[in-house]
């Protein structure tokens, strides 16, 4: 998927449909010259409907088709026939779509299972007919029910990738390196800050045909929580990622500092993030020769004490069945 086919907040402008009106048709048949009330009822209008669907992976349909609308009911006929409803407005979103109101930015629902519905707008009630107003005073009324109208509104869909690995760290970190290496995904690489501008998925293939999706997620800066760089932007995604991979380059000035920093970013934007589960990564690790690598090691137990961390390179290939390893049981414990 290409960056300029990833996207993930759009606002949508919905209408339902309105309801049918009642008839207030009186009955006239040969030889009944003076038939009662036979007017039926007026259809509901459409509903709006938001539907999970697992094979979309952006918001990108709705780049250029933001206008929604339910069909409207039918009006009621003679016979007490009922005017048939307005079709309903299917609407299909990725997992992990989160529905707001765009003016108080309240979450109204969101969407986490494929073939999940939820209605985001009822149609109006069709109006009822001269049938039912009928009364031993009033045997011939010759009125009926009008339609409710539709309701529209606008709303924002945003979207949270839904993945099981997140990959969190600062720009130019290795991450993209990363997942082009354990998975098939083909994000852009290159030797600048900011080179990943959108999240990119891709499938980790396991032992015995396992696999799980990992997320690389746009780097982090200082002041993120705040909107800086692109702050929100990326932050959302982390919070729907079951483990949080924390890649730190060898050659970082400090890397303990540089996890606190990562950390309390993702504490001020949530403070539930931390209740994730935690993996440190060391990556270009191929710069180290052992004995670095043992004095780091030293350095990192104290640091680091209970969290777990190792030693990687994606581009000598250095301790990436490890890692898949690791991974696979932390989702699975």
């Amino acid at each position: 998927m290409t960056e300029g086919n990833f996207v993930d907040y759009v606002k949508v402008h919905v209408e339902s449909g309105n309801g049918g009106k009642g008839s207030a048709h009186l009955h006239r048949e040969k030889y009944i010259t003076k038939g009662g009330p036979d007017g039926g009822d007026g259809g509901r209008g459409g509903h709006i409907i938001l539907r999970g669907n697992k094979n979309l992976w952006t918001l990108v349909n709705f780049k250029f088709k933001k206008h929604f609308k339910a069909g409207h009911g039918e009006h009621g006929s003679k016979n007490r026939s009922s005017g048939a409803d307005g079709a309903d407005s299917y609407i299909d979103v990725p997992l992990g779509t989160v529905v707001k109101d765009p003016e108080t930015e309240k979450v109204l629902f969101e969407i986490t299972e494929d073939g999940e519905e939820k209605m985001l707008l009822e149609g109006g009630m069709g109006g009822r007919g001269n049938w039912h107003f009928k009364t031993p005073t009033n045997q011939t009324p010759r009125y009926a029910q009008p339609g409710i109208p539709g309701q529209e509104i606008d709303v924002v869909l945003e979207l949270k990738v839904l993945a099981d690995v997140g990959l969190v760290g600062f720009p130019n970190a290795g991450k993209s390196t990363l997942l082009s290496v354990l998975t098939s995904a083909k994000p852009k690489i290159a030797d600048y800050e900011f080179t990943t501008l959108k999240p990119n998925l891709g499938i980790v293939q396991h032992r015995d045909f396992q696999s799980f999706v990992m997320a690389d997620i746009p780097g982090i800066i200082e002041g993120a929580a705040e909107g800086k760089g692109l702050g929100h932007y990326f932050l959302r995604h982390i919070e729907r990622n079951a483990t949080l991979l924390f890649l730190i380059p060898a050659d970082s000035n400090d890397i303990s500092k540089e996890y606190e920093i990562l950390l309390d970013e993702l504490r001020r934007y949530n403070p539930e993030l931390l209740d994730k589960e935690r993996l440190i990564c060391i990556s270009k690790s191929d710069m180290l020769d052992e004995e670095l690598m043992d004095e780091m090691r030293i350095e990192l137990d104290k640091d680091f004490k209970d969290l777990p961390y190792m030693f990687i390179s994606s581009v000598a290939q250095i301790g990436l069945q490890e890692l898949k390893d690791r991974l696979w049981a932390m989702l699975n414990a």
